[in-house]
């Protein structure tokens, strides 16, 4: 079974910009549709952004369309959100996680592995 891991969390001003990585142990990264997820303190684990298995298709959450872009690196079992015009709001743990379902789902229970996060804080 795969195993991931994030990194590249940390805080930054408001406007600032970070990329986080999402690296799967294994060799079947290439077979999975993958998602990004944030939880802030309090909320619900959300779907940030999505990406099927080779990369055709993708899906953002509406708040962070245009400033956060999904891509992967199958040939480096890597997944990748870039983060751009960082705001207060986008302050959570990020974590990627494997779909269960060859179709976009955007519930956290569509997702079976899961890594253990990353924290991303935005403030002045």
């Amino acid at each position: 079974q795969v195993q991931l891991v994030e990194s590249g969390g940390g805080a930054v001003q408001p406007g600032g910009s970070l990329r986080l990585s999402c690296t799967a142990s294994g060799r079947t990264f290439s077979s999975y549709n993958m998602g990004w997820f944030r939880q802030a303190p309090g909320k619900e684990r959300e779907l940030v952004a999505y990406i099927r298995r080779n990369g055709d298709y993708t899906y953002y959450k509406d708040s962070v369309k245009g400033r956060f872009t999904i891509s992967r690196d199958n040939a480096k079992n890597t997944m990748y959100l870039q983060m751009n015009s960082l705001e207060p709001e986008d302050t959570a743990i990020y974590y990627c996680a494997t779909a269960k379902y060859a179709l976009l789902h955007t519930s956290a229970t569509d997702y079976d592995v899961w890594g253990q996060g990353t924290q991303v804080t935005v403030s002045s």
